[in-house]
């Protein structure tokens, strides 16, 4: 990953107006607002990163923080609705593939859903209509973007079914979605999202209300398919659990922003925000015996109408005093490279992260 700048072009790069994109997805400088009777809602408020195909990133934060906001922005989903009688306001550039999304006409950008880029829903039961069966939903998204008949379109939807996992497809085709487990129906949007071999997978919140053995299973199924398909992943959670199974980077979120990114071994294992390390210590371990309680993040996610001042976090951070001259509460800070391919947005040096880290933090996780 490049260093970027506040337009979110890469520093000492021509912009985009120059110039295409070369990564197979790329984010510059999103932002989505929304406005509403009490203040502008800055959902997203300038958000830069890259992918690569056969490669998976991992998004996180808490709830609120901007994770699913972004997904729908990127899969060209908030121009299409209004909120109340606004429309979302999105500014900034999404290159998929050499086409940048936000400038394209929607009836273009419509041909690339679900055939270039398709999206597993967080609830797979709301995404799913409850009218129809699950392989007419299947067979209606493979023959908007096939020249095919429904004979043939119904044998690749049981043909997908059968491949994430689901016993007697040929039966359980004609079945509607309440007659699914919530198993089988995060595996039915599976089949439906990759029916077409989408080349970029997004995947909201894959496990949310699924026991952790359903849970292990769908992940799995992810890895295995993207393997076959070679699809570039994105996996969004509040789960850091999921994103270390899955993820070779990780981009974590608050208020609406990037404050950390970099490798997934990076990011576990020599985190350089207080944020990530809030999530770090809240996170329960199995793999040693846990001495103490979790350490939860104190506080609660900031308002996304009254952002903090100066770093997002300081009202939850118990190190907002390091940095002298209140930096902190003042000035935004930027995120600037602390190791190889690793950014950090923090006033805080980076002698004194690592110490904090090394001294303070580690040794209770």
């Amino acid at each position: 990953m490049t260093e970027l700048s506040k337009s979110g072009a890469a520093v000492g790069e021509p912009t985009a107006a120059s110039h295409a994109a070369t990564a197979f997805l790329e984010v510059r400088d999103l932002k989505v607002h929304f406005p509403t009777d009490d203040g502008l809602v800055k959902s997203v408020d300038g958000l830069s990163f890259k992918l690569e195909k056969g490669k998976t990133l991992g998004i996180v934060g808490e709830s609120g923080s901007g994770k699913s906001v972004t997904s729908l922005g990127i899969m060209g989903l908030h121009t299409a609705g209004q909120y109340g009688k606004r429309k979302a306001r999105i500014s900034g550039e999404i290159w998929l593939n050499g086409t940048e999304l936000l400038s394209a006409d929607p009836d273009h950008v419509r041909k690339l859903r679900g055939r270039d880029m398709a999206m597993i829903f967080q609830d797979p039961l709301s995404a799913l209509h409850p009218y129809y069966t699950i392989g007419q939903q299947i067979v209606e998204a493979y023959r908007i973007h096939h020249n095919v008949d429904k004979k043939t379109a119904r044998k690749r939807a049981v043909e997908m079914l059968d491949r994430v996992g689901i016993p007697q497809p040929d039966k359980r085709v004609d079945n509607y979605p309440h007659e699914f487990s919530g198993g089988m129906r995060q595996r039915a949007m599976i089949a439906m999202s990759l029916v077409n071999n989408p080349e970029l997978l997004i995947a909201d919140e894959p496990t949310t209300a699924l026991d952790v053995t359903v849970q292990a299973q769908i992940l799995d199924l992810i890895r295995d398919l993207q393997k076959e398909f070679g699809s570039a992943v994105i996996i969004i959670t509040h789960d850091l659990g999921v994103v270390a199974e899955l993820a070779d980077d990780i981009l974590v979120m608050y208020g609406g922003r990037c404050v950390e990114r970099g490798p997934a071994d990076k990011v576990f294992y020599e985190p350089r925000h207080p944020y990530t390390w809030g999530l770090l210590g809240s996170m329960p371990r199995l793999d040693r015996e846990q001495q103490d309680r979790l350490i939860p993040v104190k506080g609660s996610p900031p308002s996304l109408i009254n952002v903090p001042s100066g770093c997002a976090f300081n009202p939850r951070c118990p190190y907002a005093d390091v940095p002298k001259d209140n930096l902190t509460r003042t000035v935004r800070p930027e995120l600037t490279e602390v190791g190889s391919d690793h950014w950090a947005a923090c006033h805080m040096t980076q002698e004194q992260r690592e110490r904090i880290w090394t001294e303070e933090i580690a040794p209770k996780l």
